[in-house]
């Protein structure tokens, strides 16, 4: 077979005919029109193969790409461009992408089909947890909040200690800070905070979120369970996270990642371009944020309020760390404010006494103590103290108090630690056991407590909030109270009836009618 006939097989195959109609053309059998193509392409190939590499800009920073994808298997090619960029690369980001698109081939997936809000209409909020190796305080598991409008997909993350109640509440006021407004609707998972049991396959919503979200005029929507596909709006981010903003950054605190997170979400996050649409984030914003529900006038309260034991040393405990109290509340069940960075404890009539900074979740055993809030030096102050408190509880406390400062050298801490019974015990039960102590002159706290262990239970947690109210409404009830009328008052009414419909019947009288 000449040449002429080879070119004239391969012409005639590039224009679209058959092996056949070529074989029969040229009078040729069709094994012999497919071995001289097969010689053909496998001559191309020998010669793509054999060609020289061009060189590139990126051929000295494919060692740091592979060094990365190897210590971030997710990384991607648009981080890995910001990094090259960050080490001196000037080439564009399509080259890298190509390559690491080829080093990493993407699996297929299965599709799904968008849903898509309108402007101001829906918003999604979830947490994802990290473990992130922090380079002063260690590696630690933190949360990740977020909180995406649906329209714009502008979003507000920051990572967090907990995802307990007070945690979530404040975050959404940030949330919709940032976004200078709310959406009408929010997807939410099922998890404690929103949602507090089915009934029905429906959800029973917690009453104090739904005071949250009836503050801010939204309405909250929980998931069906395990799918996920709902709330992809806010799923997918997590990823980008991850990818965008976690991978090839160390932190040094938690404190330090979340200044990096506000930076990364205006000059990343906020600025990148989206699909389909061909806009950012913000300038989506700008046409969502006249939709969105104007922020109230006041912010909703998301401080955590508890009750909380004064013990025998003026302290009060929270999260197992301990917060000094001015020491003649000793006792005494108090109420604490705890907000996001401080514990604020009031006194029986709501007035403040004392503010102190709350302690990280991961410090245990620390105490808070303000010097003023010691005992008074002066003796004769300190007894004369000690003395108001024990006259609350009547005279005889008071006599129990001078019979033990007669008695015992260290009487003072002896009175303090008998104070302290009252959080565990009634005040009907410490009086009626001072009296015993009185009467038999048992001048002491070993006698005190001995007493109340025989004939006395403790008191339930709901004994000691209720009694907490009663010490704070005794001055208004004790002000001017009003008695029950006497019976006489209602005679003249009794009478008034009598006359219009006659003598009143004996109900013992048998002879009156049916």
């Amino acid at each position: 077979m000449n040449e002429q006939t080879r070119n004239e097989i391969v012409r005639r195959h590039h224009a679209g005919a058959s092996m056949r109609s070529i074989a029969q053309s040229l009078g040729i059998s069709r094994r012999t029109v497919g071995r001289v193509l097969a010689q053909v392409q496998a001559q191309r190939t020998a010669q793509a193969t054999s060609r020289p590499k061009r060189p590139t800009m990126l051929d000295g920073y494919v060692g740091v790409i592979e060094e990365l994808l190897e210590r971030y298997p997710d990384m991607t090619a648009k981080r890995i461009h910001e990094e090259l960029r960050s080490r001196g690369f000037a080439g564009k980001y399509t080259i890298v992408r190509d390559h690491v698109r080829k080093r990493r081939p993407r699996p297929t997936r299965m599709p799904v089909i968008r849903f898509e809000s309108g402007p101001g209409v829906q918003a999604q909020m979830d947490y994802s947890v990290f473990d992130i190796d922090f380079t002063q305080e260690g590696r630690r598991r933190v949360n990740l909040f977020s909180y995406v409008l649906g329209y714009s997909r502008r979003q507000f993350v920051r990572f967090v200690e907990a995802q307990d109640f007070a945690t979530t509440m404040r975050e959404h006021v940030r949330a919709f800070e940032h976004l200078d407004g709310v959406a009408a609707s929010c997807l939410y998972d099922n998890f404690k905070v929103v949602v507090a049991g089915h009934e029905a396959d429906e959800p029973i919503y917690n009453p104090r979120f739904l005071a949250f979200a009836t503050h801010y005029g939204f309405r909250p929507i929980a998931c069906r369970p395990h799918r996920p596909q709902t709330k992809g709006k806010v799923e997918r981010p997590f990823l980008y996270v991850q990818t965008s903003l976690l991978n090839g950054r160390t932190f040094r605190t938690l404190e330090h990642l979340n200044e990096v997170t506000a930076w990364w979400l205006e000059h990343v996050a906020d600025v990148r371009v989206l699909r389909p649409s061909g806009q950012t984030p913000r300038e989506l914003h700008a046409e969502e944020q006249p939709k969105l529900i104007p922020l109230p006038s006041q912010p909703y309260e998301t401080a955590l309020v508890v009750y909380r034991t004064v013990n025998a040393e003026g302290f009060i405990s929270y999260r197992q760390n301990w917060y000094s109290t001015p020491w003649l509340y000793i006792g005494r069940v108090l109420p604490v404010r705890i907000t996001e960075d401080e514990v604020i404890i009031y006194g029986p009539h709501v007035e403040e006494i004392a503010r102190h900074h709350l302690f990280a979740r991961t410090v245990t055993g620390q105490r808070s103590e303000q010097k003023a809030h010691r005992p008074a030096e002066d003796p004769r102050q300190r007894h004369a103290q000690l003395q108001e408190r024990f006259l609350e509880l009547g005279p005889d406390a008071r006599c129990f108090l001078d019979g033990l400062v007669r008695s015992q050298r260290y009487s003072k801490d002896h009175a303090h630690k008998v104070l302290a019974l009252l959080g565990t015990y009634t005040r009907a039960d410490m009086i009626a056991a001072l009296q015993r102590a009185v009467r038999y002159g048992a001048y002491s706290f070993a006698a005190v407590e001995r007493i109340l262990a025989v004939q006395a239970k403790p008191k339930t947690i709901l004994e000691a909030l209720s009694e907490q109210e009663r010490e704070h409404l005794r001055p208004l009830l004790d002000d001017d109270p009003v008695g029950p009328r006497p019976t006489a008052d209602y005679q003249p009414l009794i009478d008034e009836e009598i006359s219009d419909n006659g003598p009143p019947l004996d109900p013992l009288d048998d002879s009156r009618p049916a």
